[in-house]
């Protein structure tokens, strides 16, 4: 019995780990991406930084990998668990967004639109991965 409750409680540890983790690579991906945007609306020279291209991609990289991580440990998937499809397909939206804030937006209107449209696709994701639910209806009760 002693031997199953330490491996149950490694299991929680290592579960624990890897969604403080996602977590704190969410709060730095979102937190780069706001810095990034507001550079980026003062046309600072500094958003040409390299470290602001890099860091943020290492951080996005963490951010997926302890993802897919979480996503076999709790052995819930993309298209066949609802909220876990709605976060992906998010996630595409949030990149898209990105690309378009932060350069490929043609006039700043688009850029500063598709912006704060990021944010607000990364507030529903965070939404949706706390209530597990992509209508949120679970976070209203």
């Amino acid at each position: 019995m002693t031997h199953g409750y330490a491996t149950q409680s490694k299991g929680n540890r290592m579960y624990q780990l890897l969604l403080s983790s996602h977590v704190v690579a969410a709060v730095a991906s979102l937190g780069l991406f706001i810095a990034r945007g507001i550079l980026m609306y003062r046309g600072s020279p500094l958003i040409a930084n390299r470290a602001l291209k890099v860091v943020p991609r290492a951080v996005d990289t963490v951010l997926l990998a302890t993802a897919v991580v979480l996503m076999f440990f709790i052995s819930q998937y993309p298209f066949t668990d609802h909220w876990l499809t709605v976060k992906l397909l998010g996630l595409v939206v949030y990149i898209i967004l990105g690309a378009v804030a932060l350069g490929r937006g043609r006039t700043q209107q688009a850029r500063m639109g598709a912006f704060a449209g990021g944010v607000l696709v990364f507030c529903y994701l965070y939404a949706v991965a706390i209530t597990r639910d992509p209508l949120l209806i679970a976070g209203l009760g």
